[in-house]
């Protein structure tokens, strides 16, 4: 099952996403808030709203899975390609930083350059996990139970900022332009694994099978999980692979006009233009 969050003229609706057609789950703005009711996948299964044609819905339609997590928690050097290429070891534990809520836009949403910070942005194509329940010391053998589905970050990285200091926290939750989307797909309807991708103006610049990871979904949540609880709807950003712009030989971001397309096989893609903020 796809559930997503659908903008409308006067709101937002969480809907599930059909062959055909999204079909609202009354009486939900998004997704994150369906997800804290203990019944959310039955709530979405048995969904009779308004129903809307996907082929008369624009791209820009389409909002943040969940546009209001109560936290994002992303994971640094995850990909033991990406740990390569940046010269480092393969970690005994998660680097960890975070993430706010204002970073998130619609996974069609332009991505605009700041005037002040638009030199040096980077991509990073990252498989998002969505908490389904309240989670709390969980253990390994149990954490995949925990998560409602997957979706698709691009973590966009203003690296000037991330590495003015130690604490990458500056360059990686910029106002507006973290996309987000465009379905949660339910953990039953998704094998763990297939191409992560980023492209950028039609030239792959990542690709690499999400087995690479260091550290799985289930090994993420049962450490976090020793350190603060995870809340419905909270989202896990879970790394990126090899291949990011700011490795490369020389450096490589992106630019005006540009687009980036970041696609996770078997859960979809996302497609953002960059745009220079007007100085």
């Amino acid at each position: 099952m796809k559930l997503a969050t659908l903008r409308l003229a006067d709101r937002t609706v969480a809907v599930r996403v059909d062959a055909d057609a999204a079909v609202e789950i009354t009486g939900f703005a998004h997704v994150g808030e369906l997800l804290k009711h203990d019944d959310w996948k039955a709530k979405a299964e048995a969904a009779a709203g308004a129903s809307h044609k996907l082929s008369d819905i624009q791209p820009k339609n389409w909002a943040p899975v969940n546009p209001e997590p109560s936290k994002i928690i992303c994971v640094g050097l995850n990909y033991a390609n990406h740990i390569k290429e940046m010269g480092r070891d393969l970690p005994t534990y998660p680097t960890l930083f975070a993430k706010y809520p204002e970073a998130l836009i619609g996974p069609f949403d332009d991505i605009v350059l700041p005037a002040h910070a638009g030199e040096n942005v980077d991509w990073e194509a990252e498989l998002a996990v969505v908490i389904g329940k309240k989670a709390s010391r969980v253990s390994e053998a149990n954490a995949n139970d925990y998560i409602a589905g997957y979706s698709i970050v691009n973590d966009i990285t203003m690296r000037d900022f991330q590495y003015r200091t130690t604490e990458w926290l500056a360059g990686k939750t910029f106002e507006k332009t973290a996309p987000f989307g465009p379905y949660l797909v339910t953990s039953d309807s998704y094998k763990l694994g297939g191409e992560l991708s980023a492209t950028v103006d039609g030239v792959k610049m990542q690709s690499t099978d999400i087995s690479d990871q260091v550290f799985t979904p289930a090994k993420l949540i049962a450490y976090i999980t020793q350190i603060l609880p995870l809340n419905p709807g909270d989202v896990l950003v879970t790394g990126t692979p090899g291949g990011v712009g700011h490795a490369r030989k020389p450096a490589v971001y992106l630019a005006d006009g540009q687009t980036l397309v970041t696609a996770i096989e078997g859960i979809g893609q996302i497609e953002n233009k960059i745009v220079a903020e007007k100085k």
